[in-house]
């Protein structure tokens, strides 16, 4: 099985911040986590620093190739850099 992950520290949430399934809006500095299992994407956020990490809506998300959940990730981080309650972009 094929897998690749990648975060994206000091990710400075926009306005109305990012969405999660646990607990609602977060929003300041933020970590992004992609972790891609072969044929979807799973994307976390957390606050920078901290040891929680939460299900961003929209996680998991359908992706067939490491490159395209390479893509996905700064698509996502592009998304929590806009905020308005960002959730993980269709891909």
């Amino acid at each position: 099985m094929s897998w690749a992950s990648w975060t994206t520290t000091g990710v400075f949430a926009g306005r109305g911040g990012v969405r999660t399934d646990e607990v609602g809006i977060l929003t300041g500095d933020l970590s992004v986590h992609t972790t891609w299992t072969g044929d979807e994407a799973r994307i976390a956020v957390q606050y920078s620093g901290s040891s929680d990490w939460f299900t961003m809506t929209g996680s998991p998300i359908p992706c067939p190739s490491e490159a395209e959940s390479r893509n996905l990730h700064d698509e996502v981080v592009e998304a929590v850099r806009a905020g308005t309650a960002a959730t993980v972009p269709p891909h």
